[in-house]
Order: C-alpha cells, then structure tokens, then sequence
C-alpha cells in the first residue's frame, strides 16, 4: 500500500494503468458534484473547437481569395512581359512599331567562299593624277651624284609627277565691312548702307553657321558637340544657343523648295510612304518619309501612321493615277 492513498486506491494502482483510470473514476463518482464539472468542462471545450472551426473557414475562404488574385496578377504579369518582348521579328507588329528598339539587322548576303583581298587576275584600281593640279612644287637635284659637280643651268631629262590630296588648313577669316559717311557740300552727310545679311557689329557668316546646321543636323552630332567640332577644326565657337537661331532660319530658307517637293509628290502616280522610330528633344519621335524618283520629304512627328503621314501634307492631297 502507498502512502497517502487508501486501500482501495492502492490495490487498484497496483494493478496497472488500467486499473488505475477505473479507480480514477472511482474516485469521481465518490465525490459529490463531479458530473457537473465535466459537462462544464465539455461545454468549455465544444464553444473552443467552434471557434478554432470558425477561424479555419475564415483562413480558408482567405487562403482562396489571395490564391485567385494571385492567379490573376501572374497572368498580368506575363502578359505585360510578352507585350515588351513583342517586335516585328515575332508578332503581327510592323517594323516601324520597333521604335529604337529595332532588332540588329541580319544580312542576307551568303559566303562567297572567296579569301579577302583582290581576286589574281583582276585589274587593280588607283587614285589617278590630275591635270589641273591647285598647286605645284618643283625639285631639281642641286648637284651629280656621280661627281658632285654642280647641275645649275643643265637641261631636263625627265620629269616625275606625284600628287598628294589634302585639305588646307580651315580657320575662319574674318571680313571687316567698313561703312564710311560722306559729307557733301549741301552739308548733308550720307552713310554707305551694309551689305546683305550684315546687321550686327560682330556675327557669324553663312558658311560657318551652315557647316554647323550641317553637323547638327546633317550628321546628327549634338548641338554642342557641333560647336565644340567647328571650334577644334575652325577656329570659332559659335554658341549652342547661335546655331540653333541658325537653326530656324534655315528652316525658313528651305520652306519654298520643301513645297516644291511635296506639290511634285502629290502630282506623282505612284508615292512610297515609310515611317521609323526616332528620338526627338529625349522622347520616341516618328520620322515620316514621302518619296517618288528623286524626290524625297522627310518630317518628323509625335505619331506613327496616318496621323504623321497626313501632317506632313501629302498623303492626304495624293490622288493617285
């Protein structure tokens, strides 16, 4: 027997764990009020598994919410990341909707199995010798090579040409216009009036803003870059803000020969319309092109299609034969 247990607890502990939960219950229904704290206990019990039940169905309904949006922002996703992939290369886009983005162009051109260089057999090609040279610079031996006598006074036998091609040096010359003001014997005086395209004290020719308009425009340079060239091989710096005035006004002298091709372009039977992706003041631009022959109009717009095309005035006005 255990101490602090009485003989009936005893003998059934002793008989093993079963015997100890029928004297357990035993020991229950000898106390009075037993069957009220469990069915307390159960009760407790059931309103706790209720509400775990509860909050399950709530995460699960959660759970298939946040799962459905998922599905849907992964469709977004790879929708959006084929659209950026898309080219002309691999959807029904046309190449003008490339952009700047254009794929690298492939040549089509096969090998031709030829080693570089010129074929044997073949004729070479060279720089021929002018005629008509800007410049000759003459050399005569001054003495023989044989006896080192002097050769002052000896006739010719023979002359060799060679012609070397180069540019002069470029620096900018600058032309002072002097307008003098006469007095005659009336007492009135009478100033000479400046030539055309002379208004300022000190300015840039034509020549020297036109190469740079050129630079600029013509060879895509930047418009400082274009300074900075016509500074290192010129010798004169014209500002950013000069050559883009330059700029304008050139604009205004080629608009009568830019009407003159597009009228010429609406006359034509048959007129090739293009467009490519190009960039304009830091954002994607259109170029737009109209041609028949040798005629050609190339305007730049905000838009491709119709809307560039018909801006710059031919398409819509081109009837065709």
């Amino acid at each position: 027997m255990l101490a602090g247990c009485d003989g009936f607890d005893a003998c059934l502990f002793a008989g093993g764990p079963e015997s100890w939960c029928s004297a357990a219950r035993a020991r229950d229904i000898r106390r009075p009020g037993s069957d009220a704290g469990l069915r307390a206990a159960n009760a407790r019990l059931r309103e706790l598994l209720a509400e775990r039940d509860t909050r399950i169905a709530e995460q699960d309904a959660e759970i298939a919410v946040l799962r459905e949006n998922l599905a849907g922002l992964q469709s977004q996703v790879a929708d959006l990341a084929a659209r950026v992939k898309a080219n002309s290369r691999n959807s029904s886009r046309p190449p003008s909707s490339d952009g700047l983005a254009k794929p690298a162009p492939k040549s089509l051109r096969g090998t031709s199995g030829r080693k570089p260089g010129r074929p044997k057999g073949q004729p070479g090609a060279t720089m021929r010798l002018t005629d008509h040279p800007d410049k000759k610079v003459r050399y005569r031996p001054s003495q023989c090579r044989c006896c080192g006598k002097s050769l002052k006074g000896a006739p010719v036998a023979g002359m060799e040409r060679r012609q070397v091609i180069d540019i002069p040096p470029v620096r900018a010359a600058v032309t002072e216009h002097q307008l003098f003001t006469l007095l005659y014997g009336c007492g009135e005086e009478t100033k000479a009036q400046a030539p055309g395209g002379v208004a300022a004290p000190v300015q840039y020719g034509p020549r020297i803003m036109g190469a740079g308009v050129y630079l600029w425009h013509g060879q895509f340079l930047s418009r400082d870059r274009a300074c900075q060239a016509l500074a290192e091989l010129a010798g004169c710096a014209p500002s950013p803000g000069a050559l883009a005035a330059a700029a304008r006004k050139t604009a205004g002298l080629i608009a009568p020969a830019l009407k003159a091709i597009a009228r010429h372009l609406i006359s034509c039977d048959v007129v090739h319309f293009d467009e490519t992706g190009f960039r304009a003041a830091g954002k994607l631009a259109w170029v737009h092109s109209a041609s028949s022959g040798k005629f050609v109009l190339v305007t730049v717009h905000a838009k491709r299609g119709k809307d560039g095309m018909t801006a710059a005035g031919v398409l819509p006005r081109h009837r065709g034969p």
